[in-house]
């Protein structure tokens, strides 16, 4: 056993030369390769150069041959390194043909996927030894490492920003092409994706208000409308209600059937027909909730890396923070909560998905005048005003004022975005479905 362990890494010289070889006679394999492979999936350090060397000619709309291969890497002062002209004719000639390099970029890749699951067994096993940590982050941390490898993150390497520079301005033309469109996950509520052209990749979003507002009820219509209309896979940790509670919310969102009349029991063959039309609609959604009380960012991160991995995660959604639980470490309930809003800034970059989160708020803005949330009512919940890269409060003039002209009627005030605008969306309130909708004319 301990013999095997100290053999060499696994690794395939001839998949490796057979990859650099074919790259060198065919300008189309390179994008196979660079499609396939990253320069650290070399075993031999004088194929990762010459890859390097390859994609860097391409990027620069350069010739790949003998001639301008040699001629970058003299430049560079690698050639005698790699083993001059003569090892590059031979890798040139170690192939016939580049039309079986994606066979030859899957061995490699498959070698450096076992060498990198080494380390870090190497590292899991050398954690538990140590015992210092609690048992609970030591299996969340071997699960993050091992589902890194799965996803083929490069978490522990800096990005050179000649590599960014290229992506970010073909991002940059694809928002100028769509100008005015949606780029991230559409919410169906036309105001709002114009001032945030959707719920983007990696961004924590925080819906706060007090209770009654309607916070689970306009963070379900998103999650309906991006998992039923937009095809989105989408996770709604329910740390309130019940799964069944809220099948029952979405069921007569859905439906457009009075809540009132589903809980009593009052129903009439209309409304039958329409809660099976809804109910065949939410049973063909990529919705998926899980409503253990009291979750841990662990668990949740756990939960979520399961399901990118099984399903595919496009969104999350969370109701509602204050409910999830710390690690335990913490000297005080806001402490605990800035831990936890952190965390779900960080799960939201690791699963490259939004982050929909919400948050109940104090009674402080029940002593102003105006009710209407401000973001100096999250300074008692620790960091989620810094960690969030929109905030958004929810608040219906209704509730407090009766008599209002405003009836049926919720604004959602956008009072934070990092990459955006602020202001404030103007809704319908549908409260016998528990449901939002967007005003006829626009608010922009």
């Amino acid at each position: 056993m301990d013999a095997e362990i100290k053999g060499l890494p696994p690794y395939s010289l001839e998949a490796e030369q057979s990859v650099i070889g074919s790259m060198i006679l065919d300008r189309e394999a390179i994008t196979t390769g660079m499609e396939s492979l990253m320069p650290d999936d070399f075993y031999q350090p004088d194929l990762k150069v010459i890859f390097e060397a390859i994609i860097d000619l391409f990027n620069k709309n350069k010739a790949v041959d003998l001639v301008t291969l040699e001629n970058k890497l003299k430049d560079d002062g690698v050639l005698d390194q790699i083993g001059g002209i003569n090892h590059l004719s031979k890798l040139a000639m170690s192939v016939p043909t580049s039309a079986h390099i994606k066979n030859y970029a899957q061995i490699v890749k498959e070698k450096s996927v076992l060498r990198k699951l080494i380390k870090t067994s190497k590292e899991i096993i050398a954690e538990s030894y140590d015992g210092k940590n609690k048992l609970e982050d030591t299996l969340n941390s071997a699960e993050e490492k091992i589902f890194n490898i799965m996803q083929d993150r490069r978490t522990e390497e800096f990005s050179s920003i000649k590599d960014l520079v290229v992506p970010t301005l073909n991002k940059i033309e694809m928002i100028h092409k769509n100008q005015g469109k949606v780029t991230g996950i559409p919410t169906g509520f036309i105001d709002l994706d114009y001032k945030t052209a959707g719920l983007q990749p990696s961004d924590l979003i925080l819906i706060a208000a007090r209770p009654s507002m309607g916070k689970t009820a306009i963070a379900l219509n998103i999650a309906q409308h991006a998992a039923i209309k937009e095809n989105a896979a989408t996770a709604i940790f329910s740390l309130e209600m019940s799964k069944e509670q809220l099948v029952n919310r979405l069921l007569c969102s859905e439906a457009m059937v009075d809540a009132q009349k589903v809980r009593t029991g009052d129903l009439e063959d209309e409304d039958w027909a329409k809660i099976a039309s809804g109910s065949s609609v939410l049973s063909s959604a990529s919705i998926y909730i899980d409503d253990t009380p009291g979750i841990t960012v662990s668990e949740m991160k756990a939960k979520c890396r399961k399901l990118k991995l099984e399903k595919g995660l496009d969104l999350i959604l969370i109701d509602y923070l204050q409910l999830m639980s710390g690690n335990g470490r913490t000297e005080s309930r806001q402490q605990e909560i800035s831990e936890i809003s952190r965390s779900l800034k960080a799960l939201a970059r690791e699963m490259e998905a939004p982050v929909v989160a919400l948050s109940q708020l104090s009674r402080a803005c029940e002593s102003r005048a105006d009710h209407r949330p401000m973001l100096s009512d999250l300074r008692e919940s620790g960091a989620i005003e810094q960690d969030a890269d929109v905030v958004m409060f929810l608040y219906r003039d209704e509730y407090y004022n009766p008599e209002t002209e405003a009836k049926n009627q919720g604004e959602l005030i956008i009072a934070k975005q990092r990459n955006g605008p602020t202001g404030t969306i103007h809704l319908v309130w549908m409260g016998q479905y528990t449901k939002f909708a967007s005003m006829e004319n626009k608010n922009y």
